[in-house]
């Protein structure tokens, strides 16, 4: 029975199969496309939710890094015994906080620039003054190594200003870099910091100008004098009432020597007004200066002066060597002439007024008639004639040493003298 209810079952569901079959398959089969289209719509879907968020996590990538590079430092910094410059700014570190003169002091530093030379000195006032205030003397140099790390001994010494004091270390070449450090050095006076001053912030707001010229005195050697104009601004909150200005000239490679000048006037705060400041060279420069105006530790501005050579120092020692070699000259001359004596009628003086002595008529020694007997007794003859009648005319022409009857170009007189004791 049940058997054949169930063949009966399978008939009448063949049957329905057979009668109604092209429906039932068209609905099964779009159902099936549905389920189809419905789980690859949710494969895409989580697809693109999984892109988007893999997306969102790239974009957000940058901005999550940087706290976790910070979190991490700690641990890097810990792992690293030195940093570098760019990691951070220049320190120094004290072996002591504390020493007398003629100790020692270890000095290390890092942070550095690598292989870069420092100078390392003990500076008073906390180096308020610059250098003026350190003990540059007893300071030293040191060079980093390639990761920008020194250790150096620094002898101490007493700077030139009172404490609070510090160490000061700088770069002397290269990207300008500094630190401090405090230190107290033991047994040397103490004093309070000077007040810095309250007075408005001044500005150059033009060109500088050096006006005046040189008069006849400067083309001798006299000082050479300008005036410096500058046009200064106040940038301050405070009046700037009757500024001091340091005034500085340099020569070539020398430093400036300054000058402390205050100006009279007060240049409100917001305000401009125009600054005039004597300049003035030593006596004799000449060459290229350097003008500088420097107000609160700051150089404000540097003016260039040609000054022109004193030529007319120049012309007086030429004249001086010229005239006083002359001078001395003439004057020995005449100190020559003056003791020089002087023979009365032109060198005839010293045969004047002498009469030969009776019976020696010749000369000493030479009997009657020797040769030149006769030349002495006609010059004698001729030059008592001339110192006894000056005024006859034909002997002021002639020469001292020669006269008419004796010159070169007489013809000697062939006359024998008489001979002793005839008539």
């Amino acid at each position: 029975m049940n058997g054949e209810t169930g063949t009966g079952g399978e008939a009448g569901g063949a049957t329905v199969l057979r009668t109604g079959g092209p429906a039932v398959i068209g609905r099964a089969r779009a159902g099936a496309l549905r389920e189809a289209g419905t789980a690859a719509r949710a494969v895409r879907r989580r697809r693109g939710r999984y892109a988007a968020a893999l997306v969102l996590c790239l974009a957000l990538a940058p901005a999550l890094l940087p706290p976790a590079a910070a979190h991490a430092a700690p641990y890097v910094a810990a792992s690293a015994p030195y940093a570098t410059a760019t990691d951070r700014t220049p320190t120094i570190r004290l072996s002591d906080k504390e020493a007398g003169k003629g100790g020692t002091l270890t000095v290390t530093g890092r942070g550095w620039r690598p292989k870069a030379l420092l100078t390392l000195l003990i500076c008073g006032q906390n180096m308020i003054g610059g250098t003026n205030s350190c003990a540059n003397g007893d300071g030293r140099a040191v060079t980093t190594d390639t990761r920008g790390a020194f250790r150096r001994k620094l002898p101490v010494a007493e700077p030139p200003k009172p404490c609070p004091c510090v160490v000061h270390a700088a770069t002397v070449t290269g990207a300008a870099a500094d630190a401090d450090a405090a230190f107290t050095v033991a047994g040397h006076p103490v004093a309070p910091l000077p007040k810095e001053p309250t007075g408005g912030r001044l500005a150059v707001l033009a060109q500088p100008r050096l006006t005046g010229s040189s008069g006849l005195l400067t083309w001798f050697g006299a000082p050479a004098q300008r005036e410096l104009r500058v046009t200064v601004g106040n940038l301050g909150s405070a009046p700037a009432k009757d500024p001091v200005f340091e005034v500085g000239t340099s020569h070539g490679v020398f430093a400036p020597e300054w000058a402390e000048q205050q100006w009279r006037g007060t240049v409100p705060a917001g305000k401009k007004a125009e600054v005039r400041l004597p300049v003035e060279l030593p006596a004799g420069a000449h060459g290229d200066y350097l003008v500088s105006l420097k107000y609160g530790g700051r150089v404000l501005v540097e003016q260039p002066w040609g000054v022109g050579r004193p030529w007319g120092v120049t012309l007086f020692w030429v004249l001086l060597c010229v005239v006083v070699p002359t001078a001395v000259f003439r004057i020995g001359m005449a100190l020559v002439d003056r003791v020089r004596p002087h023979r009365p009628g032109g060198g005839g003086g010293r045969s004047a007024g002498r009469t030969p002595p009776p019976g020696r008529t010749h000369a000493a020694g030479r009997p009657p008639g020797a040769a030149g007997t006769g030349k002495r007794i006609r010059s004698r003859t001729a030059r008592q004639r001339a110192t006894d009648d000056p005024g006859e005319p034909g002997d002021s022409a002639a020469l001292p040493w020669f006269t008419p009857d004796t010159a070169p170009s007489t013809t000697t007189s062939t006359e024998r003298p008489t001979s002793k004791g005839s008539a």
